[in-house]
């Protein structure tokens, strides 16, 4: 299955699109923006832990279960990981 073949591409949310498009897209890619993401979210670990926010962070993320602004956030991680994965498939 090609990946730009589907004509529903791109029809879910950003969640969703990126599960479809990381099924059908090169392994090795799709691990390799995980692995980016990841390294992105242990640096901003890091910069909370160094400036003591770690336990302030926590309250927010409880804080913000249901959160627009945060939902955005995350649909545009999601956006960003499909954009990444699919200008490497090309």
């Amino acid at each position: 299955m090609n990946i730009f073949d589907d004509d529903d591409a791109f029809v879910g949310t950003p969640k969703s699109n990126y599960f479809s498009i990381a099924k059908s897209a090169n392994e090795n890619i799709v691990e390799m923006e995980i692995e980016k993401m990841f390294r992105r979210f242990a640096v901003a670990e890091k910069m909370l832990e160094e400036r003591g926010l770690e336990d302030e962070q926590e309250q927010i993320m409880r804080a913000t279960i249901i959160d627009k602004d945060i939902d955005d956030r995350v649909d545009s991680l999601f956006i960003e990981l499909v954009g990444n994965i699919v200008t490497q498939c090309e």
